[in-house]
């Protein structure tokens, strides 16, 4: 059994995307991620340095999203996983990454990309 740490809707501009357009102007991207650990030890310490610094992880994300674009918003996703299960901490990891504002050509509310992996 896992304990679970959520950090959900950082919000961060990116310019991800296979249009011109998307890569030149850029774009909102919201990211999810739930983090699969044990909290038991950050809880008997009380101490940070026992779990994930979600603030420091929140970083890091939103230097993934703002950072060198990709075309597809899977690969952004693999990305951002990858950041997460740097700590081994971490024994596995679900991604979302959204794109409120894809260039579709009917409305929708929302285009997303979830993954899930875990630590090898």
């Amino acid at each position: 059994m896992t304990d679970r740490v959520s950090l959900r809707g950082l919000r961060a501009h990116g310019r991800h995307g296979v249009l011109p357009l998307e890569r030149a102007n850029g774009q909102e991207f919201v990211v999810d991620v739930e983090l699969e650990l044990l909290t038991s030890a950050a809880a008997a310490s009380d101490q940070l340095d026992d779990t994930v610094d979600y603030g420091a992880l929140a970083e890091q994300l939103h230097a993934v999203v703002t950072g060198e674009p990709v075309n597809l918003i899977e690969t952004l996703a693999e990305r951002l996983a990858e950041v997460c299960l740097r700590d081994v901490r971490v024994r596995a990891v679900t991604v979302e990454v959204h794109k409120p504002h894809a260039p579709v050509t009917v409305p929708v509310a929302d285009v997303s990309v979830r993954i899930r992996r875990e630590q090898a």
